[in-house]
């Protein structure tokens, strides 16, 4: 089993939702944590935190979406701090609306925060990782990667986009040492998008709690899992699976699953609730 403490973790959204859960579950395992986010003040409350967990946190302000000059602030950290150990690429966005009433501004940005801004995280980090012989990159894909939903399309294909990239990795650097684990969860309680729409989960779909996942990130670190799915319980994480493994042969009948268990409704009515204001970014 892989040991975390003492670690250096790069953890990207580490100042809201879900990178929050994250941060204090590494501070538990007495990592080192660099967190990244956009919201300086955001980083300081989360430093706060995990400081008085008994952990280490160095923030660094600075906006994903520049993937242009993202190899400024990859300087910056390896002259902080080295070497970097584990690298959780952990930020997101979500925009809910029908792909029609898409702009071309909401593909970039989606894509380029979820999925583009990842990939040139990873590859810059990936030739010290090389030379150090080890190292773990974990990527916070989404239920929706495996399979996508409506009113959510972009979100899916990037979290699609990610998960197919992270097993690719996988396969192509086996033999460097280098480990790859991608982290699935379905909706998430009390955080992110359950939070700002207001809107209740359906019960047939499941939810997880954000420790839970968080917890879900520090075991396939230590237990080197490629994929986790995480869905509630062990029989609603069961029944998503065998879900899944239908809809490689009948992928219309999962449709109509998704129909029934009302995902489709809450994703439309997320839609006609947040029209016109965009997720945050953590």
């Amino acid at each position: 089993m892989t040991t975390i403490t003492s670690k250096t973790v790069i953890l990207t959204g580490a100042s809201r939702g879900l990178g929050v859960h994250i941060a204090h579950a590494l501070a538990k395992e007495k990592a080192t944590i660099i967190g990244i986010s956009r919201s300086k003040s955001g980083l300081n409350k989360t430093r706060d935190e995990v400081k008085d967990i008994g952990g280490k946190f160095i923030g660094f302000t600075f906006d994903l979406a520049n993937v242009e000059n993202l190899s400024v602030l990859v300087q910056r950290i390896q002259n902080t701090v080295t070497p970097v150990d584990i690298l959780i690429n952990n930020t997101g966005m979500e925009i809910y609306q029908s792909f029609a009433n898409s702009s071309l501004k909401d593909l970039q940005s989606i894509l380029t925060t979820n999925l583009i801004a990842a990939m040139e995280l990873t590859r810059l980090l990936l030739p010290s990782m090389l030379e150090q012989g080890n190292g773990h990159i974990v990527n916070i894909s989404s239920l929706a990667g495996k399979k996508g939903v409506p009113y959510n399309s972009i979100y899916s294909a990037s979290k699609a986009g990610l998960l197919m990239w992270t097993d690719s990795l996988r396969q192509e650097l086996v033999h460097s040492g280098i480990k790859f684990s991608a982290i699935c969860p379905g909706y998430i309680s009390k955080t992110g998008m359950t939070v700002d729409s207001g809107l209740p989960i359906p019960m047939l779909a499941g939810k997880s709690k954000p420790e839970e996942v968080a917890k879900a990130v520090i075991r396939a670190i230590q237990k080197n899992k490629a994929e986790v799915i995480i869905n509630e319980s062990f029989s609603t994480e069961f029944l998503t699976k065998v879900m899944f493994g239908i809809g490689q042969v009948a992928p219309q009948f999962v449709d109509t699953v998704y129909r029934w268990i009302a995902v489709t409704k809450l994703n439309q009515m997320r839609a006609e609730n947040f029209a016109n204001n965009q997720y945050k970014r953590a």
